[in-house]
């Protein structure tokens, strides 16, 4: 019997990468697609070449199929009923993001969780997983700037997705700004404590909702992480991963659309009024694949090891408390403080 049989709940354009992935293995299958169009199924079939049945229900489908594991890959407000379904039916979760719809789903879908010590519950954040962020983690790991103290992150980028984009409320902040928050929380290494926010929808937007944002974050070890961001900004375009900025106590690491690098103080110059500076390469460590594909094999070892995933819940909520209290704090206009361990 096939080590992990898989409900894959969502067949729209975004589940294409996890089928890819899951029919690669030779560990896996897919036994049941969920949405609510058994079309979209059929064309997941087609495309394929599979004969894999349509369920209405996550629920329907773990039971018809003695499924082990679901793929959840719908909409944000489909992420708490299906989650639900799949750990309430003794099934290992793994998750687009954000983890919900909202901070109190996320909360409770925690607490399911916990109670389900068997289980896995992870998260994608596929953006953790790029030989670029994994060189620049490691240089500030290893104190070559000292410890971070201002972080600073520029996204701008014009992206005319159309569909459920262009009509969410936040766009920014709770389809994308989320990779960027929890990029943030990995290279700092540290969890954030509070947020300020200011969300807008600027001139020339097509988005219904705000899709811009310029944000203020406080970590629980002193740091302090700014982000300026627009998903409706043409011209000058950042990278996808956003332009970054990491100032410590010894230097200063850069990371834009190149190999990141860091500038430190050069020996030998306490009595100077500005100094000069040596320029340090990251380390290149890492030899995972990158992206979705990054993530799923973390995702999977984790499985075949017994332990929790590096982007599993307990640790995702956290960059999902970034994205709800940033929105809670540019509607309340103020600073709203974030959940503690």
């Amino acid at each position: 019997m096939t080590a992990y049989r898989i409900v894959q709940a969502g067949c729209g354009s975004m589940a294409n990468t996890w089928v890819k992935y899951a029919l690669e293995r030779e560990d896996a299958e897919i036994v049941a697609w969920v949405d609510l169009y058994e079309a979209a199924a059929v064309k997941m079939n087609e495309t394929y070449g599979l004969s894999v049945p349509w369920f209405a229900s996550v629920e329907e489908a773990i039971r018809e199929t003695g499924a082990n594991l679901v793929f959840d890959v719908t909409v944000p407000s489909a992420h708490r009923a299906v989650a639900t379904a799949a750990l309430e039916g003794g099934c290992h979760l793994m998750s687009e993001k954000p983890m919900a719809a909202s901070m109190e789903e996320a909360e409770e879908l925690a607490q399911l969780a916990a109670s389900k010590p068997a289980l896995q519950y992870s998260i994608m954040q596929n953006r953790r997983y790029l030989k670029n962020i994994r060189a620049l983690r490691d240089l500030i790991r290893e104190g070559t700037i000292g410890k971070p103290g201002f972080v600073t992150a520029d996204f701008f980028v014009g992206a005319h997705f159309g569909g459920f984009r262009d009509a969410m409320e936040s766009p920014l902040i709770m389809d994308m700004a989320i990779h960027t928050f929890d990029q943030a929380r990995f290279l700092i290494g540290a969890n954030p404590v509070s947020a300020y926010c200011h969300e807008f929808n600027p001139e020339g937007s097509w988005y219904a909702g705000n899709a811009a944002a310029t944000c203020i974050f406080e970590f629980d070890n002193g740091a302090v992480f700014t982000y300026n961001g627009s998903w409706c900004s043409e011209g000058l375009r950042t990278t996808w991963e956003a332009e970054w900025r990491i100032a410590g106590s010894k230097g200063t690491a850069s990371w834009k659309d190149a190999a990141p690098y860091a500038e430190v103080v050069a020996p030998g110059q306490e009595a100077k009024f500005l100094y000069e500076y040596e320029r340090v390469e990251a380390p290149f460590t890492w030899d995972g694949r990158e992206g979705h594909y990054g993530c799923l094999d973390e995702m999977f070892q984790a499985l075949a090891e017994g332990r929790s995933a590096e982007t599993g819940y307990a640790d995702n909520i956290y960059s999902t408390a970034m994205v709800f209290g940033a929105i809670q704090s540019a509607k309340e206009q103020r600073k709203v403080m974030l959940r503690r361990a």
